[in-house]
């Protein structure tokens, strides 16, 4: 059983389930997942957890994500994206896409606090994917979600396309960026294309090629956790506890965690649990089985 976090560059062309499901034929194990899903069109950093690692999942998708976008104004489809059945097209008219509209439409999705996620997406409505209940003719309403924009750079402007730098949090889709900047220039618009730069802490320098190569070694589920949480040693004591799924005092570390929200418990260079104050204890949240 290999354990750990797989940074690879996902190609265009294939389902974020794709790359699982090949990886885990691969590993030969079923204990494969992955942390933010990506479409297929999109390419860059796609975070595939194997063994142990699937544990962290949670923490993992919680980070902030970084892209590279491209928009394409004057057309619309029903997915947000190029790769979808076109709803509407029409001329961009010559003046429409200056630095002033943009940089106004820019500014009001910087200040964007509330997202309202397309309708073709994964997320789970009653029991059922929403994209599946739309393909049928039930398309839902989906509510508006918190969402919140770190960075958003205008960068070339070509025609009727236009590039950008985004960086946001969990639950942010980049294709109703799309959509809404249309909307506020008075345009149809769309993701002509997408390149995620960095998921939490991994970005594309250490990305592997896809397909994994036989043999290769992904990154140790202790260093995937110190990226995604805040660590604290524990004591022998205290993590002998702590792999019984025990509460644990102050003293059962060495320093015991500065807040009271999820941290990453270590001993001996091994990531022994996730826990979190609880009360006047510490507590198990996910224990970590040594390989």
């Amino acid at each position: 059983m290999i354990d750990g976090v797989y940074v690879v560059d996902k190609p265009g062309g294939l389902t974020s389930h794709d790359v699982v499901a090949r990886l885990r034929k691969q590993l030969g194990t079923r204990a494969i997942g992955h942390a933010g899903t990506l479409d297929p069109m999109a390419t860059g950093v796609l975070l595939l957890l194997a063994g142990e690692a699937t544990k962290l999942s949670s923490y993992l998708t919680l980070e902030t994500k970084s892209y590279r976008a491209e928009v394409r104004f004057g057309l619309a489809t029903d997915t947000l994206d190029i790769d979808g059945r076109i709803e509407r097209e029409v001329a961009v008219p010559p003046g429409s896409l200056t630095e002033a509209a943009l940089a106004g439409a820019l500014t009001a999705e910087r200040a964007r606090s509330e997202q309202t996620p397309p309708v073709i997406s994964a997320i789970q409505v009653g029991g059922e994917r929403a994209h599946r209940l739309a393909r049928r003719g039930e398309a839902p309403d989906l509510p508006a979600r918190p969402v919140r924009v770190v960075r958003l750079e205008l960068g070339a402007v070509r025609d009727d396309r236009v590039e950008l730098e985004v960086t946001a949090s969990k639950g942010y889709y980049v294709r109703a960026l799309a959509r809404d900047l249309g909307e506020r220039l008075g345009l149809p618009a769309c993701l002509s294309a997408l390149r995620r730069t960095e998921s939490g802490g991994f970005t594309l320098s250490e990305a592997l090629a896809w397909p994994v190569a036989p043999g290769a070694v992904p990154l140790s589920v202790l260093e995937a956790a110190r990226r995604c949480l805040p660590c604290v040693e524990l004591s022998p004591e205290g993590a002998a506890r702590a792999r019984l799924g025990q509460a644990l005092s102050p003293d059962h570390f060495v320093a015991p965690p500065a807040s009271d929200g999820p941290s990453a418990w270590t001993h001996a260079e091994a990531l022994v649990a996730v826990g979190a104050r609880r009360d006047e204890s510490f507590r198990v949240l996910r224990g970590f089985g040594p390989r």
